[in-house]
């Protein structure tokens, strides 16, 4: 299984980068994490923020390939704890399809990305720096593997 982050925005900070790369390189070949990033729209004094979050909906939904399970990252997502994740990870391995996760950028995601996806998940009540949320999913998502795998980096 793949699992791919499609994330508005891009030029991050470099702590995100090795942060986010430090997760993504102790994933096992079989259940592979990646990075798209989606290029954000120009945002100025009298930007047109609907059509800049359409654009960036289109792009992003252009951007995943045919078949995959989509799950948009949203406040008003349903919030996993570790296992519950644990969980959800071994439900979208048995379901055989890749796995794209959505972050939008700061206006949150286009509505045509919300209608495409089939879960919404909630990292936390709290709207957290998108540049942030690329390492807490990473983390997060590794943390339950190790928990189905049985790995020592998660010890309760």
């Amino acid at each position: 299984m793949r699992i791919t982050l499609y994330a508005v925005g891009n030029k991050m900070p470099s702590w995100v980068t090795e942060g986010f790369n430090e997760y993504c390189r102790r994933f096992p070949r079989d259940m592979s994490f990646h990075l798209v990033e989606i290029p954000p729209g120009k945002r100025g004094k009298n930007a047109d923020i609907a059509r800049i979050l359409e654009k960036e909906g289109e792009l992003t939904l252009a951007a995943i390939p045919k078949g995959n399970r989509i799950v948009t990252l949203e406040v008003e997502g349903k919030p996993w704890t570790t296992p519950q994740l644990a969980q959800q990870l071994e439900r979208w391995h048995h379901d055989s399809r890749d796995v794209a996760l959505l972050v939008g950028g700061p206006e949150g995601l286009a509505p045509a990305c919300i209608q495409a996806s089939e879960q919404k998940w909630s990292l936390s009540p709290l709207t957290l720096p998108h540049p942030m949320v690329r390492i807490v999913v990473a983390e997060s998502l590794y943390r339950a593997w190790s928990i189905n795998n049985n790995h020592p980096y998660h010890r309760e």
